[in-house]
């Protein structure tokens, strides 16, 4: 994912960036208001997510978050260290998604990242892509001999069908919707799982080992030491 982080601190931003890259972000640095706006103007390639600290040295944080709003529907956080609720408050009226305050810990930043990622459909994705009904069936996920049926929760690899445990399935397609994306330890139990990670991370690791044996794939997916996994695509034969 994208993400265009706007914070005038150089050492805060560096350190931040670090952390995000590690999860799997591409980070853009905007210093300013005026950067951050020429960084979403249309015809750019777009954002996931934004970052917003209201701390500017060129224009109130406010006023940038107004005028984002107005260029795009990319979901902003503010990363303030305005804890008041006034503030909170203002900030949300004015379109931001959510608001969190410094000192902030980095892992419940990034699960606010994902949250908001998932409320909102990627600017990428709208408009007439194909033929396909808005409400008709999602087609099959196709990479390389691997076929996944969201629908009918049917997995094929070279045309032969796999069973898959309930669990099994969910996390092969948590990871196969987005492809090369690191998704986090965390992220995995709490969307597969429903519930947090303490206790949980041998089930995940009996599962991705389970996922490798049936599938006959064992690079199909990474393990991203200290972070999480990945799905790699097979190459098409």
């Amino acid at each position: 994912m994208r993400l265009l982080l706007v914070e005038d601190d150089n050492h805060v931003a560096a350190a931040l960036s670090a952390v995000l890259a590690r999860h799997g972000f591409d980070v853009t640095h905007a210093r300013g208001g005026e950067e951050a706006l020429q960084a979403l103007l249309p015809g750019r390639t777009p954002f996931g997510v934004i970052l917003l600290d209201l701390g500017l040295p060129d224009r109130d944080g406010f006023e940038v978050c107004g005028r984002i709003r107005r260029l795009t529907a990319t979901p902003v956080i503010m990363v303030t260290a305005r804890a008041d609720v006034r503030s909170r408050i203002h900030g949300l009226n004015l379109g931001a998604d959510d608001y969190v305050v410094k000192p902030y810990d980095p892992m419940e930043l990034l699960a606010r990242i994902h949250a908001v990622s998932r409320r909102t459909v990627p600017a990428e994705t709208t408009g007439p892509a194909d033929d396909t009904p808005a409400d008709g069936p999602r087609p099959p996920l196709r990479l390389g001999p691997l076929t996944i049926e969201l629908p009918t929760r049917q997995v094929a690899v070279g045309g032969s069908t796999v069973p898959l445990t309930r669990k099994e399935f969910d996390l092969l397609a948590l990871l196969a919707q987005r492809p090369g994306v690191v998704f986090r330890r965390e992220q995995i139990i709490s969307e597969v799982w429903r519930t947090s990670w303490e206790g949980t991370g041998r089930t995940l690791e009996v599962h991705i080992a389970s996922l490798r044996s049936k599938l006959r794939m064992p690079a199909l997916i990474e393990t991203v030491r200290g972070v999480g996994y990945r799905l790699v695509p097979p190459p098409v034969r």
